[in-house]
């Protein structure tokens, strides 16, 4: 059932009873990446599954990634409550989520970083420069095909051809406007000198074969982490959840309890 929070801005579906549990999607996906594992994860947990700013009917919001992490912690206390909610964030979610708790230290008891970091490297920062130039100046269709090796190895999406159609249209109907900003806002991040703000305990997990942001960055993002602890997720790229969900259900399940 989907619902609308932080004043109408943010659509939502929810799901289940519990403590509140929500998913961060990516940049590259949707919220429908999270759909193989939410009929496990909402019989324990009330789990709310956000279009982050820009997507689906969820509202843009002005001011860079800074706004977009104020808008979904804003999100979160409406839907949380006043509970204490865990939040999980998958690559660009994750970079939400992690911007989120440096900035509203109290929203959240626990985090769960995906394949994602506090900072990219030089090529990395690139390769998103790179993407929102095309994107404006061709259009989406244009790096399909790169946003899909991004999120899975070739092999994986040779075998896989009807989850990747639904990944490659799910793709296209991102906001051009959103997604150029997104990568700009990306290229420029790093939150290295921050780290040490986020007080709660953090399970950062990533998947052996992401090439979007390799597991070096979850490393160095665990290390920088006062409570963090690291699991790479074998045979896996950079969303673990759609390739394997009983993988990545496995990886939460301690820190979930």
């Amino acid at each position: 059932m989907d619902r609308l929070f932080a004043n109408g801005t943010v659509n939502a579906a929810q799901s289940g009873e519990g403590p509140p549990l929500f998913l961060f999607h990516s940049l590259l996906s949707d919220r429908a990446s999270f759909d193989a594992i939410v009929p496990q994860l909402e019989t324990s947990f009330r789990t709310i599954v956000p279009e982050l700013p820009g997507f689906g009917l969820s509202r843009a919001v002005e001011g860079g990634l800074e706004a977009v992490a104020d808008r979904m912690a804003e999100a979160v206390r409406d839907a949380a409550g006043g509970a204490s909610a865990i939040v999980l964030g998958n690559g660009y979610g994750g970079f939400v989520a992690l911007l989120m708790a440096i900035r509203h230290p109290d929203i959240a008891g626990k985090l769960i970083l995906a394949d994602c970091g506090a900072a990219f490297s030089e090529p990395g920062r690139e390769a998103f420069r790179n993407m929102a130039k095309a994107s404006r100046e061709k259009g989406l269709e244009a790096i399909t095909d790169v946003a899909m090796r991004r999120l899975f190895a070739p092999d994986f999406q040779a075998q896989h051809p009807e989850l990747m159609q639904g990944r490659r249209e799910a793709f296209l109907r991102t906001d051009p406007t959103v997604f150029g900003a997104a990568c700009d806002a990306l290229a420029g991040l790093d939150l290295r000198a921050e780290l040490g703000l986020v007080k709660v305990p953090v399970l950062v997990l990533v998947g052996e074969h992401d090439e979007a942001t390799p597991p070096p960055m979850s490393h160095e993002l665990a290390a920088g982490l006062p409570r963090a602890e690291l699991k790479v997720i074998p045979d896996c790229a950079h969303v673990p959840q759609l390739q394997s969900p009983r993988q990545f259900l496995d990886a939460m399940k301690e820190f979930l309890r």
